[in-house]
């Protein structure tokens, strides 16, 4: 078990703060009942109980929910009731006025959360209940700096007369975890794009796709694309991983392109986004940049897919 990974969650404070402002809002005490999906430790779980509410259930279904056990007795919180078992799998599940689930990544949906708030919506929450998250917003931006794209093509530059191209070819067709500053981004960040909104619970497709544009008003290089998210928790609550947004455990993620891209003054830039996400198989990304002139005649056109990024 990687309790490592779960001290990360429990040091941020920032999402902790979020989703405790969350649960305050929508809890009525002695009423409101609660569902925390992929509980972890229980720490959410708990939070709920020790804001009024006279039953939470905790569904987790990894070795942590021995943790999580352990963590209930310690803290008397009777209201509290651990389900060891993904809640997918709870037949005729209890339903409860809130559904709450941090089941969230770097990209936003690598734990499959559309498909488990789904779940929960048709089965776990009474009508008319909350869900928390409520919707997520998926962004993208070019990236100005070249200091990733130096750092992935450094392949090139190993010498001894060792051609090493292939290797650099799977290095652009993965995405990576990094921390972006606002001046490696256009405009600062501020050019910033939405190319995806789920809500959750409602939407229930683990396949996404969405596009977005940038025509420039001054020349720049694009080396990739920066990428981030944002989740309503409640109304007037939201969880930011911006750049410029209060730093959480969570980056963002850097798709690379397979060469930088000139776009002249005029010029735009498409971007295309597009993921597949199941328990099964896993998480799929894959993204394509086409270049357009001023009249908007196709110049360039690059397609990556995280596929490629394997080794064989």
């Amino acid at each position: 078990m990687r309790i490592e990974y779960h001290r990360t969650l429990i040091a941020d404070r920032v999402r902790n703060q979020a989703f405790h402002d969350a649960l305050k809002r929508v809890i009525k005490p002695g009423e409101t009942t609660v569902a925390d999906i992929g509980a972890g430790t229980g720490l959410i779980g708990l939070m709920a109980a020790k804001l009024g509410a006279p039953e939470v259930l905790l569904y987790e279904a990894a070795e942590v929910a021995g943790v999580a056990a352990q963590t209930i007795k310690k803290n008397r919180a009777r209201a509290c009731h651990l389900m060891p078992c993904h809640s997918t799998e709870m037949e005729d599940p209890p339903r409860v006025d809130v559904v709450v689930s941090e089941t969230l990544g770097n990209y936003a949906f690598e734990e499959n959360i559309i498909d488990t708030l789904a779940d929960a919506q048709l089965r776990h929450l009474k009508d008319g209940g909350v869900m928390i998250p409520a919707r997520i917003r998926q962004f993208a931006v070019p990236v100005i700096s070249d200091r990733i794209h130096r750092e992935l093509t450094v392949w090139d530059e190993v010498g001894f007369c060792v051609d090493l191209s292939d290797a650099r070819e799977m290095s652009l067709n993965n995405v990576y975890v990094r921390s972006f500053s606002p001046d490696e981004l256009l405009a600062g960040g501020g050019a910033a794009k939405v190319w995806d909104t789920v809500t959750l619970g409602s939407d229930r497709k683990g396949t996404r796709k969405g596009e977005v544009s940038w025509k420039l008003d001054a020349s720049e290089t694009i080396y990739g694309i920066a990428y981030w998210w944002e989740a309503d928790l409640a109304e007037g609550i939201m969880l930011s991983t911006a750049p410029n947004a209060p730093k959480t455990h969570w980056e963002q993620l850097y798709f690379p392109l397979r060469a930088p891209v000139r776009v002249e003054a005029g010029e735009s830039l498409l971007v295309t986004l597009r993921s597949r996400s199941s328990e099964e198989a896993g998480t799929h990304l894959a993204w394509t940049a086409v270049l357009f002139d001023r009249d908007g005649a196709s110049k360039a056109r690059q397609a990556m897919d995280l596929d490629k990024g394997w080794i064989p």
